[in-house]
């Protein structure tokens, strides 16, 4: 029953939600979380503000899943390769979005607002902590399989390599170049092991 009602939802309706999400995305990269407003959201949506009140009662909301919508309709392709392919699949993913997406323009904001908000970095947090878990994984996994070294330790090695990127993008002028992410790799785990082929 709920799968059908699933499919039975009027595409308009979700075509304006999208619209309403990636409005909230651009207001919030460009005036930041404090003067972030429902009513400026529905102008740029052009809706009115009781729709997004219908669904979404406060910006904290409207946000957050603007953020977790955006994170699940753009992920990289996960389900073939070997950990080392998958691993950088998701690092020149990363490294794209931080690059130059409305995504980037908004992390600034996010970063600054979850100082002074604590429901916004308990949100802020967790997003974050959820996102990570397919890298953390796909690591874990290589260590598994032997394709990674057994000293990894798999949230750490995830800290170090996302830490690359985003301290490219928040702390320089130059964003982490999404074709570096094999070196990345290369530098935080190592080189891929070669493993000997019996005679």
């Amino acid at each position: 029953m709920r799968a059908a009602a699933k499919r039975a939802v009027d595409p308009r309706i979700d075509r304006s939600r999208q619209v309403i999400l990636r409005a909230a995305l651009d207001e919030l990269g460009e005036i930041g979380y404090g003067p972030f407003a429902i009513e400026s959201v529905a102008a740029r949506a052009g809706v009115g503000k009781s729709t997004i009140y219908r669904h979404w009662p406060d910006k904290l909301t409207l946000i957050a899943d603007a953020f977790r919508t955006l994170h699940e309709q753009a992920g990289p392709e996960l389900a073939t390769g070997s950990p080392r392919q998958k691993l950088e699949r998701i690092l020149r993913h990363v490294a794209e979005v931080v690059a130059e997406s409305v995504f980037s323009r908004c992390i600034p904001a996010l970063i600054d607002a979850a100082e002074r908000d604590p429901s916004l970095r308990r949100f802020h947090h967790g997003f974050q902590r959820e996102a990570r878990k397919p890298l953390i994984a796909v690591i874990a996994e290589g260590i598994a399989r032997g394709d990674f070294p057994k000293r990894l330790d798999p949230e750490l090695a995830g800290a170090a390599l996302l830490g690359a990127i985003f301290f490219r993008r928040l702390m320089t002028d130059t964003p982490f170049e999404p074709a570096f992410a094999g070196a990345l790799i290369d530098a935080v785990i190592g080189p891929p092991s070669i493993r000997r082929v019996p005679r």
